[in-house]
């Protein structure tokens, strides 16, 4: 009988699928079919865990089919991230649109980057103080236990790291290993790889022409290929969300939910806050915030469905280019720059209110503005090569809670809640990626103003 139920599943998710291929034929919007999937997914994703109950095995089977398209879908995203990074960073010294401001271009992002990520720990202490959290209010089941002893053994590995040699990580060490994106840093490697071939380019260009020539010919191919691959990808993103939002919906604990509502939902009032606050610096940089707002849609809808900043790059690129206005280079350092460096939620926010809860555990007063001013620099100094992957957050708490001298087991209290909250962190660090490029972009006055009001610039994919 269960394997009948599984079929009849398959056979639903199918023909869903096939409703949102055919609305695809029809050239209905990237945007409406995105949005489609979501909702679908939520429904059908609820009424799965109502029939057949979150952790029983005709709701396991189902859901590994449905991965095959949900993580499938991620999988090719996180293939083409680091080609995409490498080519577009390259193409953008060979196109002559980088070398003039480069050091500006990459200042200006990495600070705005980082003075984002220092407000968003002063956001997520005031919003747990305001909510007045505490460890102590979440009982420590099997469950977080287990975590707890994870993050410890997680702990020893990097433990002895310091400031400095977390800098030098940053550097590339192996670029074949960082094209595999075998180091949380390897992305930040990759962009400066691509850079120093981009420097080398033109000191060659000018002694060479015929052999930079030759390889600006070839940059240029290999740059249309991934490109092309880039789209074909971005196609499957309305059956991936789907996929997606179904297995979030059909296995998440609402008990659990219920009882840490409080955390939960003082951790989405600071994403949202935070959100804010990136539309309040596009409104200073005189720039249509709500214009902005309704072109990232899309994207921040799939960094939240897939928990993935690094899959999410390809669309958060594309976006800042077609949507946004923002030049190719701007817009490939910015996406690529915020995959490992301030990222405002996992970074910023969740390690900060991790801090603030755990405080009282050992005696430090959260309200006293040393405890404060130092969780907000340890918070912003950390937030160099955190990866853009699942256990970012994880990995920016315990860097934080080991330099502010805390408990590194109790980032595990809020393990049952963890996916939800990772959603909204996701979609937060996208945002404040992308909010970097335009920034970037307007300040060096390279901005395509008009693409950017253009209410009918062509959509994330074709």
């Amino acid at each position: 009988m269960t394997t009948v139920w599984v079929l009849v599943n398959i056979a639903i998710f199918l023909v869903i699928i096939y409703g949102l291929y055919a609305m695809q034929r029809k050239h209905v919007s990237f945007s409406k079919r995105v949005f489609l999937a979501l909702g679908l997914g939520i429904v059908f994703g609820i009424g799965l865990q109502f029939i057949f109950g979150a952790k029983s095995d005709i709701m396991k089977a189902t859901i590994d089919w449905y991965n095959v398209v949900g993580q499938g879908y991620v999988k090719l995203l996180q293939t083409i991230v680091m080609p995409l990074v490498f080519i577009s960073i390259l193409a953008a010294f060979t196109r002559v649109k980088l070398t003039n401001n480069i050091g500006k271009i990459s200042s200006l992002i990495i600070g705005i980057l980082i003075a984002t990520t220092a407000v968003a720990a002063a956001v997520g202490i005031a919003t747990t103080l305001g909510f007045n959290l505490e460890a102590v209010q979440i009982e420590q089941g099997e469950t977080e236990l287990n975590r707890a002893a994870q993050l410890e053994e997680k702990f020893a590995g990097i433990q002895d790291i310091s400031l400095p040699a977390k800098l030098v990580e940053l550097l590339p060490v192996n670029p074949f290993l960082d094209l595999t994106g075998g180091r949380p840093t390897s992305t930040i490697a990759v962009v400066i790889f691509a850079a120093l071939l981009g420097l080398a380019f033109h000191g060659v260009k000018k002694k060479q022409p015929e052999q930079a020539e030759m390889f600006t010919k070839m940059v240029d191919a290999v740059y249309s290929i991934v490109m092309r691959v880039v789209t074909i990808v971005l196609r499957l993103t309305p059956y991936g969300v789907l996929a997606m939002m179904i297995r979030v919906t059909a296995t998440s604990d609402y008990l659990a939910i219920l009882n840490l509502g409080k955390f939960v939902v003082a951790s989405y009032v600071a994403l949202i806050i935070m959100f804010l606050i990136h539309l309040v610096l596009l409104a200073i940089s005189g720039l249509n915030p709500i214009t902005y707002v309704k072109k990232i849609i899309p994207v921040l809808v799939f960094a939240f469905t897939s928990r993935s900043s690094a899959g999410a790059l390809p669309i958060n690129v594309q976006t800042q280019r077609d949507r946004l206005g923002v030049p190719e280079g701007i817009a490939n350092f910015a996406g690529s720059f915020g995959l490992s460096i301030g990222q405002n939620g996992c970074a910023g926010i969740y390690p900060a209110m991790l801090a603030v809860m755990i405080a009282p555990t050992i005696g430090i007063d959260p309200l006293t503005p040393t405890f404060i001013l130092t969780l907000i620099a340890v918070v912003a100094i950390s937030s160099f090569g955190v990866a853009g992957v699942g256990g970012g957050a994880t990995f920016a708490a315990l860097l934080v809670l080991s330099s502010m001298n805390m408990p590194v087991a109790l980032a595990g209290l809020l393990i049952s809640v963890e996916p939800l909250i990772d959603m909204g962190r996701t979609a937060l660090n996208v945002s404040g990626s992308m909010a970097a490029g335009v920034i970037t972009s307007k300040v060096t006055k390279e901005l395509d103003i008009e693409v950017y009001n253009d209410p009918t610039s062509k959509e994330v994919t074709v």
